[in-house]
This record gives C-alpha cells, sequence and structure tokens, in this order.
C-alpha cells in the first residue's frame, strides 16, 4: 500500500552540477555589472544556491543584496528583467541543451540562522542546556 504523503527527492549529482554553473553564471553576470539596469546598479547582489527542475527546463535563484537592504524591490526587479540573465547564462554556458527558465526569489535562509542563533542564547535556553550537560556528567 502506498503512502499518500508527498515524496522528496533529492536534487541528482547533474541537477547540483547544472545549478551551480547557473548560479556562477549569474554572480560573475552581477559582479561584472553586465545588468544594464539602473536599478541594480547600486545593489550589490548574492546569489546563495541555484535549484533546478529535473528537467533543467526551470531554475530558481536565490539572492540576497549586501546588508539585506532592498531585497524585495531588487527580485522583483530580476524577475522583470528575468529573460534577459537567461540569455547572459546561456552566453556563459554553451554546453547545456536547454537554457532555463529562471526565476528569482529572496534567499531567507540567513534570516532563519539568524532565528535559531538567538533562540539558542536565550537565558532559558542556555540554563536548559547546562541543566542537561549537569545531568549527563552525574549519569
Amino acid at each position: 500500500m502506498k503512502s499518500s504523503a508527498p515524496s522528496f527527492n533529492a536534487p541528482t549529482q547533474r541537477q547540483l552540477r547544472v545549478g551551480e554553473e547557473i548560479r556562477h553564471a549569474l554572480a560573475s553576470t552581477f559582479m561584472r555589472g553586465d545588468t544594464h539596469l539602473a536599478e541594480l546598479e547600486t545593489a550589490s547582489i548574492t546569489v546563495s544556491e541555484v535549484r533546478i527542475s529535473p528537467d533543467l527546463k526551470h531554475a530558481t535563484a536565490y539572492v540576497i543584496t549586501l546588508g539585506g537592504t532592498d531585497v524585495d524591490a531588487v527580485v522583483d526587479v530580476l524577475n522583470e528583467n528575468a529573460g534577459e540573465f537567461r540569455h547572459q547564462v546561456t552566453r556563459q554556458i554553451k554546453h547545456m541543451k536547454f537554457s532555463p527558465k529562471i526565476r528569482f526569489k529572496k534567499d531567507e535562509s540567513f534570516d532563519e540562522a539568524q532565528k535559531i542563533n538567538n533562540l539558542l542564547r536565550d537565558p532559558r535556553v542556555q540554563r536548559d542546556l547546562a541543566e542537561e550537560t549537569g545531568r549527563e556528567r552525574d549519569a
């Protein structure tokens, strides 16, 4: 009997490799300033990860700006001009059969990491951890 829960398929080595190539191509495009968009001239954009679909036709690029300022506005501009970035990626990665459609999203992993860090520094958590460590020593 099959479970009705959705299954999570880890990305294949090929997906990881192609995603990393696209991440590198986008990062170099932003670094060189090849965007030619006034809205992005002052933005320092970091591409932290690119996830690509199993058929390699759709890519999601997770981005953040330096200092995390105006990320939503930058993501909007990137998505409005996604075709241009797709063209840039195609010019840099010549061995791909298809050039994936690129969608940009705000990378929230840094925010999540900060929330976890703040939780771990909470005095109540520190107290509980100290108590747990004391019990392990007594055992």
